[in-house]
């Protein structure tokens, strides 16, 4: 490692994401695997965090005390469960250190104990880490405001595989509120999630979501919006899991000398107006 690599911790470092985080972070200059968090009970405890990620040895064994693990750290890169991303909001504002929360499924609650921890550490908290889905966003968002809600219905599509346990997902969700915002309504009470029976007609001026689950799609989106004799569809489609895992990366980077508080992955793009 470089004198001046970022040091970073990978939590939930023996699944899928905390392997692709830990295959990006060997191969991108500028930052280093300083620690690796795993959950209590894990087969991989005490295994060492490269070989598990497929890069080989690292020198950096798994271990299951993130007090320790942020200590001397620099970032914290986090795609857990809602409850472990708060605990660590916790850990990481004490230790004053970059926190990348790429976790989906959180609640209001949550995102206020986020948003608490960013007064001491620098929070990057996005329903999707990528490139392409951050700037669909800012797509979605200029779509919705141009086109009239009374004659232009907005439906967001979404699929992944099969073990993904929230819906809509956290990119779906991202999409609908930069939708909201371009028509400048409330997400939460324009939004349709259950159709099921006797629906009535479509209420002019809500953003509808479908959620689709099976195989192992790492995440396909699209926002359609439909009006009188035209269809506008605005989509990304994920191929790997690694793009998340790379703009994770970036975010910590980018956040390393800003000042405490709350961002999101469209500061670290430039993309917010």
């Amino acid at each position: 490692m470089a004198a001046n690599d970022m040091r970073l911790v990978v939590v939930g470092a023996a699944g899928r994401m905390g392997q692709a985080l830990i295959r990006v972070i060997h191969e991108t200059e500028g930052v280093t695997l300083h620690a690796a968090v795993g959950r209590e009970g894990s087969a991989f405890i005490g295994k060492d965090a490269g070989e598990i990620a497929g890069v080989g040895p690292l020198g950096v064994p798994v271990s299951t005390d993130p007090l320790q693990a942020f200590l001397d750290a620099e970032g914290v890169l986090d795609f857990t469960t809602p409850a472990t991303s708060v605990t660590f909001a916790g850990l990481a504002a004490q230790a004053r250190i970059v926190h990348i929360i790429g976790t989906t499924g959180c609640s209001i609650e949550d995102e206020e104990k986020f948003k608490a921890a960013a007064r001491h550490a620098r929070v990057v908290k996005s329903g999707n880490m990528s490139l392409g889905v951050n700037l669909l966003g800012v797509l979605t968002e200029q779509a919705a405001r141009a086109l009239p809600a009374t004659g232009w219905d907005i439906e967001v599509m979404e699929m992944h595989h099969k073990h993904k346990v929230d819906a809509p997902s956290g990119t779906a969700l991202l999409l609908g509120e930069a939708a909201a915002k371009g028509r400048g309504i409330d997400l939460a009470s324009q939004s349709v999630r259950v159709r099921d029976g006797h629906t009535g007609a479509r209420p002019v001026g809500t953003i509808g979501f479908a959620t689709l689950r099976g195989g192992s799609v790492v995440g396909d989106h699209s926002v359609i919006l439909a009006g009188e004799g035209e269809l506008v569809t605005l989509s990304h489609s994920a191929r790997d899991r690694s793009i998340f895992a790379r703009g994770a990366v970036a975010a910590a980077l980018w956040a390393r000398d800003k000042k405490p508080g709350f961002y999101s992955m469209l500061d670290v793009l430039g993309l917010s107006r």
